[in-house]
């Protein structure tokens, strides 16, 4: 599936008790925390890559890229963007720091994390209408063993990445 990406601005000094790494968050506080994250977020939005552009450009640009359309789509303006993980490429004349772990460290970085993986989910969901065999609903497109299992037998779609380590060795 696609690569999502979040951009959030706060008011200074937020507090909210429960942000944390997303994937250290079970499905339902997530949803709870999206909805408390849109009411108290000055600005959001999303960006999204989508698998050829993964498969053409890498993981990491294409992150990187869905990171740049998210910030494209903030109305309001802002002179830092804080990421999480150690490479981006400059976005217009914007600073930008980058931080590993930064989700477990930065309010604002969490939340989007979180309203990132919501969106993500919800995306892989309804492709699991489509494409039933592959439990969508349940791994979200991740790399377990059911879903590796599901490939073997039943191959790829077109919302696999090529690219993808365990799919690039059955296709080779």
């Amino acid at each position: 599936g696609p690569v999502v990406s979040c951009s959030v601005i706060f008011p200074k000094k937020i507090k909210i008790k429960e942000i944390n790494d997303s994937k250290l968050l079970s499905k339902n506080k997530r949803l709870k925390l999206e909805k408390i994250i849109k009411e108290k977020a000055i600005d959001y939005s999303f960006g999204i890559a989508n698998v050829e552009e993964i498969d053409k450009i890498n993981i990491l640009n294409a992150s990187i890229l869905s990171m740049h359309r998210s910030l494209s789509q903030i109305k309001k303006d802002f002179d830092l963007i804080l990421v999480d993980g150690n490479r981006f490429k400059n976005y217009k004349d914007k600073k930008h720091i980058c931080i590993v772990k930064g989700d477990s460290k930065y309010v604002s970085i969490a939340a989007a994390s979180i309203l990132a993986k919501v969106y993500r989910d919800k995306i892989m969901t309804n492709l699991a209408d489509k494409y039933p065999e592959y439990s969508f609903e349940k791994n979200s497109g991740y790399g377990t063993k059911e879903h590796l299992l599901a490939i073997q037998k039943y191959g790829i779609t077109p919302i696999h990445r090529k690219s993808f380590s365990p799919i690039h060795k059955i296709l080779n």
